[in-house]
């Protein structure tokens, strides 16, 4: 499992792209049968990438669990959620299985003692991303279609951010210990994503990038509103943000994104907006 430890705004606003990119950027998250995991000392989030090609993979794969967690099994106090940003598969919950088509997402309760992932076609494996938070209580698993998302278009093609937030894992939508998620899709055309930025001091974000276009890429903006940075993300790249940090994306194209919080509460509306003409 890969640690990042957490890292402060005086200390980032000199880093070079290298370090940048050592410290916030998760690349290489799907690997055929196998678990890759990237725990982050920022509200102590996991960040996980599973392909199921030839095997029905258990979520902890090559973890060494009490070693990294401190507990005798992956979601003894843990929950996560899931999306299958790949073809069609399968997640098993301690006998329970659920069907994953592209884009669902299941939410996976704490006390889950036995999780594994299979796909149906070798030839077009599923893509599990998933992201853990630490949980006080088991909540119910519940499997979220792309449907039954709860859907808020947003922006306009004038401005080049005409997209839509679904809500998956979300106050609205399910219960849980801290953790929510959604996915959101730009428009064609569209190609800037939370700007107006924003920054919450009591929860961390976490995003992934994806349907990205051959050939293309985002410009992912952070660092303290005053102080930018930015990085160039790829296809199926995830990107660690600080609570201090803005994050924002231009794309040379459009695409889609999943974004994951945890941290101090649930609120989205306990945000600190940041005028654009304020940024530096």
């Amino acid at each position: 499992m890969d640690i990042r430890y957490s890292t402060g705004p005086e200390d980032v606003k000199r880093y070079t792209t290298e370090e940048l990119r050592k410290e916030f950027l998760i690349t290489d998250l799907y690997q055929p049968d196998q678990v890759t995991a990237t725990y982050s000392h920022v509200d102590r989030m996991v960040v996980v990438g599973i392909m199921p090609v030839h095997e029905t993979v258990p979520v902890e794969k090559g973890i060494d669990i009490w070693k990294n967690f401190g507990t005798h099994f992956f979601f003894e106090r843990r929950e996560a959620g899931v999306f299958n940003l790949g073809g069609s598969g399968v997640i098993a919950v301690d006998g329970t299985e659920f069907r994953m088509g592209f884009e669902d997402c299941l939410y996976i309760s704490m006390g889950s003692k036995e999780v594994t992932f299979r796909s149906d076609d070798p030839e077009n494996p599923a893509r599990f991303y998933m992201v853990s938070a630490p949980a006080h209580k088991p909540c119910k698993t519940t499997f979220i279609s792309f449907e039954q998302a709860n859907k808020r278009p947003c922006g306009d093609e004038k401005t080049a951010n005409k997209r839509v937030i679904n809500q998956f894992i979300h106050p609205d939508v399910l219960e849980t210990c801290q953790l929510c998620m959604g996915l959101t899709q730009l428009a064609e055309g569209s190609v800037w994503n939370t700007m107006p930025a924003h920054t919450h001091e009591r929860r961390m974000e976490v995003y992934t990038y994806f349907n990205i276009p051959e050939g293309h890429a985002v410009f992912h903006m952070m660092g303290q509103p005053q102080q930018t940075r930015h990085m160039v993300v790829q296809n199926y790249d995830a990107i660690i943000s600080p609570s201090w940090s803005i994050h924002a994306g231009c794309g040379t194209s459009n695409y889609t994104f999943i974004w994951a919080m945890g941290g101090e509460n649930k609120e989205f509306d306990d945000m600190d907006e940041i005028a654009i003409p304020d940024m530096r």
